[in-house]
């Protein structure tokens, strides 16, 4: 294992574009990118660009039918009539959506085989995190899931146990499906309550198939959680399963739209507390994955004031060279974001916050507090299987 970490970027994943009206706006990735070189940190990362996924990998997670309606309305937008979940409001069909598609899971997988072939410890594809993509339907705004597919080849590589945890404010629905019935997948997806959010799964009782009782997780957060209680659910869940599950690599989803400036969900969490996130899970990659670690973008649709600030701050750590929250946005990406996009771009690092928690263990359970009542559910429903106590 030689340590360090690689970036994959390719500039032609801004392709994935379902158009002017949607809110997944592809300039979130390439004012990310730019970003990160303002900040250097292409030099401090190895950044690499894979190729498109090719059939048989894709075919890893995907049924071949559904494949093969992603090419024809690829081909033909027009012909999309919401068969497989294609031409659908959240998911319209643009030309070269295959190929875009592909292109990211490429990376994904790119970098799940870098870390397995021991080229680095540390690999990131924030263009990805495409976690809602079924292995025979689109769903919101997801056409292939990379990170399901990085998983599956891991397994196909060798992996023994591969732990996913997803932060996101929505539901890592996908990846929890693919891998209902594996016990060699851990998937633990904290998220906004399910009752008043997309895609209206991700329930405490939902903890695995049959022989693989306890590899689902799911923290159902109340709306309105912020910086703390965000930050207590992932502390007071995620290590303690680690630890037990022990996997082989750690594979992360960052989804930005946690943050309070976000239009889709109600969550309110900051910058400060996604960076916060992202040196916690980079930590216990070390302390339970021997370092190995994926990390992956998501969703995110305040594209201008959180999204590039928030991955690339991930990005850092995974450099290796964390950037200090208070430092200046640097002045010549404050002009490209008005040329491109006509906003104003923030002026620091940070939102202002220094994310502090109760620790679950030594804070106690208040049985009055919402944030408190939902991660005593979830211990309850899934930790006895890994014979944790709640």
């Amino acid at each position: 294992m030689t340590g360090g970490a690689q970036v994959m970027w390719d500039e032609a994943v801004t392709g994935y574009n379902f158009g002017p009206e949607h809110p997944m706006d592809p300039i979130r990735l390439a004012l990310t990118m730019r970003l990160v070189e303002q900040f250097g940190l292409d030099r401090t990362a190895k950044v690499v660009a894979a190729k498109e996924a090719g059939a048989s990998t894709l075919r890893l997670v995907h049924h071949a039918e559904y494949i093969d309606a992603v090419r024809r309305a690829s081909e033909s937008p027009e012909s999309a009539d919401g068969s497989y979940g294609l031409g659908t409001a959240d998911d319209p069909a643009f030309a070269g959506m295959h190929e875009a598609s592909a292109l990211i899971a490429g990376q994904s997988v790119g970098a799940a085989e870098a870390l397995w072939r021991g080229d680095v410890l540390h690999a990131v594809n924030f263009a990805g995190g495409l976690h809602h993509a079924m292995p025979g339907t689109a769903a919101g705004f997801c056409i292939y899931n990379d990170a399901s597919l990085a998983i599956a080849r891991l397994l196909e590589l060798g992996a023994e146990r591969v732990a996913y945890v997803d932060v996101d404010v929505h539901h890592g629905d996908g990846v929890q499906a693919t891998f209902w019935d594996d016990p060699r997948v851990l998937t633990v997806s904290l998220h906004e309550h399910p009752r008043l959010l997309f895609p209206g799964t991700g329930w405490p009782e939902e903890t695995g198939g049959p022989g693989a009782e306890g590899t689902a997780v799911n923290v159902a957060l109340p709306p309105g959680t912020a910086d703390e209680g965000w930050l207590r659910a992932l502390h007071g869940v995620v290590p303690e399963l680690l630890d037990s599950f022990r996997p082989t690599v750690l594979v992360t989803q960052h989804g930005a739209d946690t943050h309070i400036e976000d239009p889709l969900a109600h969550l309110a969490v900051t910058v400060d507390a996604q960076r916060a996130a992202a040196s916690s899970l980079h930590d216990w990659a070390h302390e339970y994955a021997a370092g190995r670690w994926l990390a992956l973008g998501g969703g995110g649709y305040a594209v201008v004031d959180v999204v590039p600030r928030s991955w690339t701050h991930l990005v850092a750590i995974a450099a290796g060279t964390p950037i200090d929250p208070e430092t200046d946005v640097p002045e010549e990406w404050r002009q490209l974001v008005y040329a491109r996009t006509r906003a104003s771009a923030p002026r620091r690092m940070t939102d202002g916050r220094r994310p502090a928690w109760r620790d679950w263990h030594e804070q106690g359970y208040d049985p009055a507090n919402a944030l408190d009542q939902a991660v005593l559910a979830t211990r309850r429903a899934a930790f006895p299987a890994h014979g944790i106590l709640p």
